[in-house]
């Protein structure tokens, strides 16, 4: 008798890595005559958190070998665009989570676009800075291109602005100065950014600012509606009008302006648009409000960091990133000290929580099973009055949850995925009952789950990009 088209199933599932043998013994014990329906099958490894939405999709639509690309595992898409849609992935040889970036099928055909591709990618390879995203790799596997990148958890600047609006003086002149030593860093190496754009600033979970997609603009810069191709032209119109040489270095520095002023306001000097007569129009350039016209209570000395990244005339711009670094390290100084988004403390954080003698400290018990992550956890909430536990099974402690319980569960999502969705679902129930907290820290690529949760007195839901100040407070506003 044949195999059954369950039976090709797991046998493809256990080829590409994307379960192991052990479950899919575990999964025909359990459902005995049904491990013959495909359907079944999948729902079962869905419940058991082994398969992620993306690969449920794949799978349901026979596209089993599309998740994996070289060593790579695709988990959830993170973006998408017209050129190329990101993923996270993990490596098979390491269990290292990894950025993939993929070129789309139509623009594999297209010789020009792909060795393009591969060269802008060869060229970020070179670049090794930690305030630039590192590219590990560039390959292809049966004619699909990638490249295979740090995957910074947290989300990119557009995300994070959109949760909190703007930034303090303080925060937006260290986001733009960690901005500055990338392209500082990468000049020395004859590169520039050429798509400077909030969209390609990730801000890490640790307040790290890190540039993504070094001169991949140019990629994309061939009428195609993307985002890069935008850019590029905002980069050519700006260029063509004020005299300023093709690739002038200084360039990058104007639409660096334009990042801090949408960080210090919330809102973007430019209006975005689609439309490319609008985008090639000089007038946009020549009708910006000074950034102290629209918040006055803008320190000048930020005001003018601003002014003088955006003056038209390049001349009178900065003249490279490190003219820059040197004006927004005094304006550090003359705002005084303080750390940067999502760091130790988190945003507009001062001293540690103090504890009360004879008061018992609330216990917290964060589900994490990354050591980094782990640490900052401990540290965090240990420097603010709080009795850590980590664990890094999320099973573990939800059984806590029932027979020991904190005073609230914290559950990292980016640590366990869908899998985590499930147990929050789970501890709410049972953190309703028992009058303690649960929080759950949802992953940008669930993000779109988060109206499907429950969320109560007793459990909240924190959506990243957040900073660890964010994680404390939902937490505090359960417990405390």
């Amino acid at each position: 008798m044949p195999p059954s088209p369950a039976h090709d199933l797991c046998r493809q599932l256990v080829r590409h890595q994307l379960v192991p043998q052990s479950l899919v013994d575990q999964c025909q014990s359990e459902l005995g005559n049904r491990g013959q329906d495909v359907e079944a099958v999948i729902s079962w490894f869905e419940s058991k958190g082994a398969l992620t939405s993306l690969q449920s999709q794949k799978i349901r639509k026979g596209e089993v070998q599309d998740l994996v690309l070289g060593p790579f595992r695709l988990l959830y898409q993170n973006a998408s665009g017209s050129f190329a849609r990101v993923y996270r992935a993990c490596d098979t040889r390491t269990g290292k989570m990894v950025g993939l970036k993929v070129l789309r099928q139509r623009y594999t055909s297209d010789r020009e676009a792909v060795t393009e591709f591969r060269r802008e990618a060869e060229l970020g390879r070179t670049l090794r800075h930690q305030n630039i995203v590192p590219i590990y790799d560039v390959a292809e596997d049966h004619g699909t291109h990638y490249i295979a990148m740090e995957f910074v958890e947290g989300g990119n600047l557009r995300d994070f602005i959109q949760i909190r609006k703007k930034l303090s003086p303080l925060d937006a002149v260290k986001c733009v100065l960690d901005i500055a030593e990338g392209l500082e860093y990468a000049l020395t190496k004859g590169a520039t950014h050429r798509d400077l754009k909030m969209t390609n600033v990730l801000m890490s979970s640790t307040g790290v600012a890190k540039l993504a997609d070094f001169g991949l603009a140019s990629i994309s810069s061939d009428g195609g509606e993307t985002e890069s191709a935008a850019r590029a032209l905002e980069y050519a119109a700006l260029e063509k009008n004020t005299g300023a040489p093709r690739d002038d270095p200084r360039s990058d520095l104007y639409f660096l302006g334009t990042i801090f002023y949408e960080l210090l306001t919330g809102s973007p000097p430019l209006a975005r648009t689609r439309d490319r007569n609008e985008r090639s129009q000089f007038s946009r350039y020549m009708n910006i409000l000074p950034v102290r016209q629209v918040d006055p209570t803008l320190p000048r000395a930020v005001a003018g960091i601003v002014d003088r990244m955006m003056q038209l005339n390049p001349h009178l711009r900065y003249q490279s990133p490190t003219e820059a670094i040197r004006d927004l390290r005094q304006a550090l100084v003359e705002l005084g000290p303080g750390t940067g988004p999502g760091t130790e403390p988190a945003l507009g954080d001062s001293a540690p929580a103090q504890t009360v003698p004879g008061v018992p400290l609330r216990t917290v018990m964060c589900l994490d099973d990354r050591p980094k992550q782990q640490d900052l956890l401990r540290e965090y909430f240990a420097k603010h009055g709080y009795r850590v536990l980590v664990l890094s099974d999320l099973q573990r402690g939800l059984a806590r949850l029932h027979n020991q319980p904190p005073d609230c569960l914290v559950i990292m999502g980016d640590a366990f995925g869908e899998e985590a969705l499930r147990g929050y679902t789970e501890a709410a129930a049972t953190a309703e009952a028992r009058q303690v907290g649960v929080v759950l820290v949802l992953p940008v690529e669930l993000a779109d789950r988060k109206s499907q949760l429950p969320q109560t007195d007793h459990a909240k839901v924190v959506p990243m990009p957040a900073t660890l100040r964010d994680l404390r407070t939902a937490v505090a506003t359960i417990i405390d």
